[in-house]
This record gives C-alpha cells, sequence and structure tokens, in this order.
C-alpha cells in the first residue's frame, strides 16, 4: 500500500498508518513475533475451517481465485486471504465470499492494535493475525490462504494441519529475503508443507522440484505432482485435465492467457486432492467460467484511460512483475501479430526490470516508462526506460500514465495494443484512476 494514505481517508486507513510504525522494516521474516500476538488473541487461526495454503512465485493469487470461484459455485463459503491489495486495503480479507466490511476490519484491526500494546510486529504480521481474528469469527467451509513471501517463515505459515498445501511454478524473485537460486527459494517454498497434508506442485524447474519432492518425502505428505499425478494441456475448444481421479474436458478459463491453463489446471489438482468437498465438472466448468481477478492479463473496457483510445485500439493491464511473469507475457506477445504493442511500464526498485522485460522484448513496438504514483520504493521513469533500452525496446519515460498513452497514439500504428504492466502497485493506480 502507499506509504502516506491520502487526505479524507477512512477510520480502517487510519489504523492501518498507525500500523505501519510499528516495526522498523517492512519484511523482517520471522513467525515468533506472530504466534506471540495469535497466542494473545487466543490462538484464533486453531479456530478456523481447513486450510488450502497456496506459495510459489507466479499464479498464487489466480489459483486461489480458481479454487474460490469452483468453491462457491457448489455452495461452499471460503474465507480468502491474499496480497496485496490493487485499491483498498480490504481486497486482502474475504469473509465467506465477501470483502470484508468497513466496521469488521476497523473491529479486528483495533483489537490486534490493542491486544499488541506497542510490541514491534510488522505490518503484514499484524494485518494477518486481524484476518484469521475475522475467520474465527464467522462461519465458513474452508480457508484459501495465500502466501505473502517465500514459506517457511511467511506469517501466514501457522496453520499445523492444513487440508491441502499447493506450490505454483517458483522463479528467481525476492533474492534478498528467499535465496540466490532456485533451490534455495523451492526450499522456503517448502516450508508449508505440513506432515501427511496433500502437497500438489504446479510445472517446476528441475532444480525446484528436487527439493519440493525430498521436503514432501520427509513429512510423509502425498505428492501430486504436475506431469505425474496430473496432467493438463490446451485444447482447441479449451483445456483438458488428466489426473488420479478425474478425466475432464473444460472450456478456456475466463482469465486470458496460456499460462492461465496451468493455474486453472493447479487449482483442479487441489480440488482432486480434498478430502470432504466434492465438486462435480459442472462446478469446475462453472468456475473456470466465474473467475474474477483483477489486473491479470484484463482488459479494461470502460473508463477515461479507455476513452483516450481511437476506436480499434485496446488497452491491457497485468501487475506482474518478475522473469516468469515476464515470460508468460511474452507467449501472450508472441500471438498478438495483428496489431502492434507497446507499453506503459513502471516497476519497484526491489525488482529485476531487465529480467522482466527481456523475453517480451523482440515483441514490443515501443515503451513509456512511468514512475509508480505514491509508492516510494519506485524506480524513476527515467531509470526504467534505460533498462528498457538496454533489452533493445525504443523506450522513454513520461510524466504520468496519462501522458504516457496520449504519446503512444501519438506516435503509434493504427490500431494497435497498449498493455501497462511491472507492478501490482502501478495496477491498483490504474484501477483506481479508471474507475
Amino acid at each position: 500500500m502507499p506509504a502516506t494514505p491520502a487526505p479524507g481517508q477512512s477510520r480502517s486507513d487510519r489504523v492501518l498508518t498507525r500500523l505501519l510504525a510499528l516495526h522498523p522494516k517492512l519484511i523482517d521474516l520471522s513467525l515468533e513475533r506472530v504466534l506471540r500476538l495469535l497466542k494473545a488473541l487466543g490462538d484464533p487461526h486453531k479456530r478456523i475451517a481447513p486450510v488450502v495454503h497456496v506459495a510459489g512465485t507466479n499464479g498464487k493469487g489466480s489459483v486461489v481465485a480458481y479454487l474460490r470461484a469452483t468453491m462457491e459455485t457448489s455452495g461452499r463459503r471460503c474465507h480468502v486471504y491474499t496480497s496485496p491489495h490493487l485499491v483498498r486495503f480490504h481486497e486482502r480479507i474475504r469473509l465467506a465470499g465477501e470483502l470484508i466490511g468497513e466496521n469488521e476490519l476497523v473491529d479486528v484491526l483495533e483489537e490486534c492494535e490493542r491486544v499488541n500494546a506497542g510490541q514491534s510486529i510488522t505490518f503484514f504480521e499484524i494485518t494477518t493475525c486481524a484476518a484469521f481474528l475475522a475467520f474465527s469469527r464467522v462461519g465458513a467451509d474452508i480457508v484459501l490462504l495465500e502466501v505473502g513471501m517465500g514459506g517457511r517463515l511467511d506469517t501466514t505459515n501457522v496453520t499445523d494441519r492444513p487440508a491441502a498445501t499447493c506450490v505454483t511454478p517458483i522463479s528467481m524473485d525476492h533474492m534478498d529475503h528467499l535465496g540466490d537460486t532456485l533451490a534455495k527459494i523451492a526450499s522456503e517454498k517448502a516450508g508449508i508443507f505440513k506432515a501427511g497434508a496433500p502437497a500438489v506442485l504446479a510445472p517446476q524447474s528441475r532444480e525446484a522440484e528436487d527439493v519440493l519432492e525430498a521436503r514432501a518425502r520427509e513429512l510423509q505428505a502425498p505428492l501430486h505432482r504436475f506431469g505425474k499425478e496430473w496432467r493438463v494441456a490446451e485444447t482447441p475448444g479449451g483445456m483438458r485435465y488428466d489426473g488420479k481421479r478425474w478425466k475432464l474436458d473444460l472450456p478456456r478459463p475466463a482469465l486470458f492467457g496460456p499460462h492461465q491453463i496451468v493455474n486453472a489446471g493447479t487449482a483442479i489438482a487441489c480440488l482432486e486432492m480434498l478430502d470432504g468437498f466434492p465438486v462435480s465438472e459442472a462446478h469446475i466448468r462453472q468456475g473456470l467460467r466465474g473467475v474474477d481477478w483483477p489486473a491479470r492479463m484484463q482488459r479494461l473496457k470502460r473508463g477515461p484511460l479507455v476513452g483516450k483510445l481511437p476506436g480499434d485500439w485496446e488497452l491491457w493491464l497485468d501487475g506482474g512483475h518478475n522473469a516468469g511473469c515476464g515470460e508468460a507475457l511474452a507467449e501472450i506477445a508472441k500471438g498478438w501479430r495483428d496489431k502492434p504493442l507497446y507499453l506503459i511500464y513502471g516497476m519497484l526498485n526491489t525488482k529485476e526490470p531487465r529480467d522482466f522485460l527481456r523475453p517480451m522484448a523482440p515483441y514490443v513496438a515501443g515503451l513509456r516508462a512511468v514512475t509508480i504514483p505514491g509508492a516510494n520504493a519506485s524506480l524513476k521513469g527515467e531509470e526504467t526506460a534505460a533498462h528498457a533500452r538496454a533489452c533493445r525496446i525504443d523506450a522513454q519515460s513520461s510524466p504520468n500514465l496519462q501522458a504516457a498513452l496520449d504519446e503512444i497514439i501519438a506516435v503509434g500504428k493504427n490500431p494497435a495494443r497498449v498493455l501497462i504492466c511491472g507492478s501490482l502497485y502501478l495496477a491498483g493506480v490504474v484501477l483506481a484512476e479508471n474507475a
């Protein structure tokens, strides 16, 4: 979230601003502080519905979105915890299918603040405790829990007996916290595995998969691996899933891009391994078509930015920000040969811009780089443009989103596609401004 909330902030914004000041570091991986506060709160994490715990580098949120859509289609009440949010903090916490209300959010945040009594704790830790507290007070059938970072020491990793765990594709990201090799990062992600709980693996590099498999076997956690126990593939009419129990011919998921076939398949693999939560093929079909997850290759069809476009132009938005996301976007761009592709791009200084841009470079006609509004950790537009030029992309900086779009329209070939990308924080700004 932005470091300084806007004037006229809500009650929850005021509480969240206070909570940001409780710990000198925004990221400080540890379980000691969160376990201390949870104990003081009466261990709410031990009084919630069965948990599906999802870690990984790319696709975590999409997998959770498919799980939620399918579960809710089958009549289940789902609590969901994801991060970060795009526009409002409330997006991180869903109670029985609905975003947490303002009063409910303020109540649990203030209770956590009061019980914590000023002790050092990170923003993510105390707000995760608030989510567990909210989950413990509202009935649900299942909790879908997305890891914030890593796994072993992630704040969410306090559930002893999850119904299932899942690791989505791992790539190089957060190396300063998780390690500088895929094996080290995989070891951190494998920290969510628990004895006896099924461990679902999405496609992985050999290096990462070896580490994940070894940890699952050590814990006697039943493995359900892509390419072994389950497979998914695109078909002319949609997608095909083959698993231990299910063989399904399904429609293409509503979320756009070939990588979403894998994400949808990973969610189905989790459903296949869940005891006590039967779903039908009809439920899965409805879930795939009804899924909603903003800023993941989302085509924007209304709003001020869209209103600027000439008639046959398209505006797309994606929050991906690492090498794996760049490769996924490149696969999409490869098939977009009917119109030139222009990027509006911003990124945090904690990421690797060239790793993200390099796969996309052959397919990009031009790029306008922007500083992400309200994000203190944003790279400056000119810095970002320099990284793009190093990847052989025709790039310049622009003062803001509106100017970037105007400049692309002025020089672009008609018709064209414009993709705003590089950061979930930038995506949040776009969604807020283009509402």
